[in-house]
């Protein structure tokens, strides 16, 4: 697996204790919950509808997408994180949980939330043994190159209706932002750098706020 030496850390939020889930069906439920109190935020891990109801933002971390997206069916969560986006609550996918959230799949009928407005290819960068990892410009995100972790990742092919791509590699979409939503096909959570995992906590700060 991929690792990164680059260890720039988040700054703390202001005041007040922020709860931010993490999606805990299957994936690097871990990796993100590390990440979150790296970020000085509780971190919940939820997996039913009351764990739901009890934070103010979700991460949807990597795993297996159609496995993931009918597991939401079988634990009764798809509605309710369908109703929460809606609502304003930040959700924030890593390589599959962007598959989760986006409208459309490349050559693919599975089901997804039809949150994002993009549409995405699956394992669009190569399998497991063609992982890699590359510096990315990432707009509205200060520093040096973020270290871009991709395991058999997605990419975007195309956006629309209020979805903003933030960063690329070699012209294809990696980073998205759409309001309260926020996709990337790679992996921040296997780094030591918690610049977008801080900066999705700024999107959970300001819709609480």
């Amino acid at each position: 697996m991929p690792a990164t030496k680059k260890s720039e850390t988040a700054k703390e939020p202001s005041k007040g204790r922020l709860r931010v889930g993490v999606l805990a069906l299957q994936g690097d439920i871990e990796e993100h919950i590390a990440a979150l109190r790296a970020c000085k935020v509780e971190p919940v891990r939820v997996k039913t509808p009351e764990d739901l109801k009890s934070v103010d933002g979700l991460i949807i971390p990597g795993g297996e997408s159609t496995t993931v997206a009918n597991l939401l069916e079988r634990f009764q969560l798809a509605k309710p994180l369908h109703d929460r986006a809606r609502t304003g609550m930040p959700i924030w996918g890593t390589c599959m949980g962007m598959i989760v959230m986006a409208d459309k799949v490349v050559g693919a009928k599975q089901p997804t939330l039809g949150l994002l407005h993009i549409e995405v290819k699956r394992n669009a960068f190569g399998r497991q043994t063609e992982s890699a990892e590359e510096p990315l410009e990432i707009e509205g995100l200060d520093g040096k190159p973020f270290p871009g972790v991709f395991i058999r990742a997605p990419w975007i092919e195309s956006a629309w209706g209020g979805a903003h791509i933030l960063s690329y590699v070699d012209g294809k979409g990696v980073m998205v932002w759409q309001k309260n939503l926020l996709g990337t096909s790679f992996h921040p959570e296997l780094t030591d750098d918690t610049r977008i995992h801080a900066y999705f906590v700024k999107m959970v700060e300001a819709a609480k706020g």
